[in-house]
């Protein structure tokens, strides 16, 4: 089953608000369903005033109880509604839409929030009159003994669509009638009761279990639609309901204190999703439940755990040095191509907004003001841009972060030459594979410079969601004819070296455990050397059983050239030449992925069968950065020596059975740059580059 993330994209049907004649821009998917310094292994604060727990959560004994209850942000917002280019902007769709215009994925709620910070009634009555068609939808369903729509996909919208009536309860309870609050209720603590007991979910007089899909599961978009209806329920009918304080109880201690704060903590170290940066965009919705509990409780949740923090430097550095688009980990279902969206814009400034005056939150603010998404380009999310709209956050250089980043909780080791656009990036993937949206990609690594040079294929499919091997570069195994795969839930890939320096980056993968004792796969580990700025080295040590092949593989957004053991790419004005050093003389196979239905490019396989070894040695070499090539070996190891066109030498030797190896980089005048071992420790990069 494909499971799709929550979104307000997803819910313009639930209240019928929108049609073909949308005046903020369409959905790129073509409908709702389009689907300081210390390591980052903790994110520590870094300079800010933001890291203090203000205690104990209180609670409004009156309306309004979520969010407005805060009058410095109320008041802040009142201000920002009439006097700034977000506020302006969102007010001027939601006024468009109450006075009988349309637009995608308008919700409800927008209207109650310009209706309470405009007094308006119009507004409000707006809000009201289309949570109550919805509700009646869903009630009229349930009469007839059929499951209303928010169970659909197992629950996935429960979080918007009881949060918007949450919300619209809480925001216009005056203006409710008994019969309305009483009918509101009822609804509502059934499709959260049904949230949280799966097996005995009740509508009307009937037993509909369902499969409870990722109720505890925290690393999982779905469970954050789900504690967005329990969180934001229990805060609207606090006092009024006696299931309140059971919601209040299973967001903040069960499911918050229990599960997602120790897991986070413990699983996720360095921020991000390990769904990917497809699916893992949905931590925008925690984001903004931390942000929203906080404003409405004074209860700042967000820095129970620092993944919360890590976060914004772990997508930063998934960002290509063009500002565009994302390395394209896990599934793209929305959007194969991980084109930089509104999505990733949101998740930025929400955890932003958390910590306004952290220096990370300072460089952020930079990326998205030279990015391509400088501020929302879909209608549907203007209000995230009104609601955390980031002005306020003073700029900070982004050549102030550090250029490598590794994140162990997602296996995530992005590196670039600079914070420029022409810059040459990597991204380079061991770690835990362990959630359904991510591949069988460890072990695998991007290349980009100017564009793509070296990709997931997965990338030019039209689901976006194709896992298997073949899609990335990395070693595949067949044995006798069949494919080996990597499995999901198995040992993760353990990094087993790195180090950042200012000539060159160097990360170490033990692929093996992901195999899960295949008895196929004896060894299979890949050293990955980045030397700046342009060119890397890439060396597998692979042993196999007899009648096992060995594929080495590398994805091209085109259609390459091979000339014996060289192979090249162009792409524009930017190009990729790949010397295959061990072993020789095995041909590249070029794969038109057009064939086989999987959109454009190509895929190259060299395949070895002979024995039972193989040690693959390659130079890639971006831009004409390495013009020579050659084996230089010494005992125990495997090497290459390298000439670069900048005038400097690279020796490089690996070890051939065991880890690590040797390097030395010499100017063009002879002098040493750089010379020594390389580790078989982790040593993880600063978050700032000064």
């Amino acid at each position: 089953m494909v499971r799709r993330f929550a979104c307000l994209a997803l819910f313009a049907a639930a209240f019928a608000c929108s049609s073909d004649g949308d005046d903020g821009g369409a959905d790129p998917s073509g409908g709702p369903d389009g689907g300081p310094s210390g390591s980052q292994d903790g994110a520590v604060g870094d300079g800010g005033t933001d890291d203090t727990d203000s205690g104990t959560p209180v609670i409004s004994a009156t309306h309004p109880r979520i969010l407005l209850n805060d009058a410095a942000l109320r008041a802040a917002l009142e201000a920002r509604l009439s006097g700034s280019p977000s506020g302006t902007r969102f007010g001027t769709l939601v006024d468009g839409v109450v006075a009988g215009g349309s637009s995608y994925a308008f919700e409800p709620w927008y209207a109650a929030l310009v209706g309470v910070l405009r007094s308006s009634k119009a507004h409000t009555a707006y809000a009201i009159a289309k949570t109550d068609d919805f509700v009646k939808s869903e009630e009229a369903r349930i009469a007839a003994g059929q499951v209303p729509t928010v169970a659909g996909d197992s629950y996935l919208e429960v979080g918007d669509r009881i949060g918007n009536l949450a919300i619209v309860y809480d925001w216009c309870f005056a203006d409710l009638t008994p019969e309305q609050r009483t009918r509101w209720l009822a609804y509502a603590n059934q499709a959260v009761w049904n949230v949280w007991h799966h097996e005995t979910a009740k509508w009307g007089t009937g037993t509909f279990p369902w499969s409870g899909w990722s109720v505890d599961n925290p690393s999982n978009n779905y469970f954050y639609s789900f504690l967005r209806a329990t969180m934001l329920l229990g805060l609207a009918e606090h006092g009024e309901d006696p299931q309140a304080q059971t919601w209040i109880d299973t967001f903040r201690q069960e499911k918050l204190e229990k599960q997602l704060f120790p897991t986070f903590t413990n699983d996720l170290q360095g921020g991000g999703s390990r769904e990917g940066t497809g699916y893992g965009t949905a931590m925008k919705n925690l984001f903004q439940l931390y942000w929203w509990w906080e404003r409405s409780t004074t209860e700042r949740v967000a820095i129970r755990t620092p993944h919360t923090l890590a976060s914004i430097p772990h997508l930063m550095h998934a960002i290509v040095p063009t500002l565009d688009r994302l390395a394209p980990t896990g599934d793209h279902a929305r959007d194969s191509s991980a084109e930089l969206f509104d999505y990733h814009r949101e998740y930025l400034i929400a955890d932003m907004a958390i910590f306004p005056n952290e220096r990370l939150s300072r460089v952020a603010k930079s990326l998205l003001e030279q990015s391509t998404l400088p501020r929302m380009t879909q209608a549907f999310l203007f209000v995230s841009d009104f609601l955390y709209d980031p002005a306020e956050v003073t700029a900070e250089p982004l050549t102030n972060l550090a250029t490598t980043y590794w994140a162990s909780g997602t296996g995530q080791l992005a590196m670039r030459s600079a914070w420029t656009k022409t810059a040459t990036y990597a991204n380079f993937i061991c770690g835990p594979y362990t959630e359904s949206h991510a591949h069988k990609d460890q072990g695998s690594f991007v290349l980009h410079r100017g564009s793509w040079l070296a990709y997931d294929q997965n990338i030019a499919t039209a689901s976006g969601i194709e896992q298997d091997e073949a899609m990335h570069n990395l070693v595949r195994i067949r044995s006798n004819g069949t494919a080996v795969h990597q499995i999901e839930g198995a040992p993760r890939c353990e990094m087993t070296g790195l180090v950042d320096q200012p000539s060159f980056t160097y990360g170490a993968a033990r692929v093996t455990p992901v195999y899960k004792n295949a008895p196929s796969v004896q060894k299979i580990e890949r050293d990955f050397l980045f030397v700046k700025p342009d060119t890397f080295v890439v060396f597998d040590r692979v042993d196999t059983t007899s009648g096992a092949e060995r594929i080495w593989t590398l994805n091209v957004p085109g259609t390459p050239t091979a000339n014996g053991d060289l192979l090249s790419f162009v792409a524009g004005a930017n190009r990729i030449d790949v010397r295959r050093l061990s072993p020789t003389g095995v041909p590249s196979n070029i794969v038109s992925w057009a064939s086989a239905g999987m959109g454009t490019g190509s895929r190259v396989d060299a395949t070895h069968a002979t024995g039972t070894s193989t040690r693959f040695l390659h130079v890639l070499g971006t831009n004409g950065s390495a013009p020579t090539a050659a084996r230089s070996d010494a005992a125990g190891t495997i090497g290459a020596q390298i000439g670069l066109a900048d005038g400097r030498s690279v020796l490089v030797r690996f070890s051939d059975a065991g880890t690590g190896g040797t390097l030395e980089i010499r100017r063009a005048d002879s002098s040493v740059e750089w010379s020594g071992p390389l580790p078989t420790t982790i040593t993880a990069p600063p978050l700032f580059a000064n």
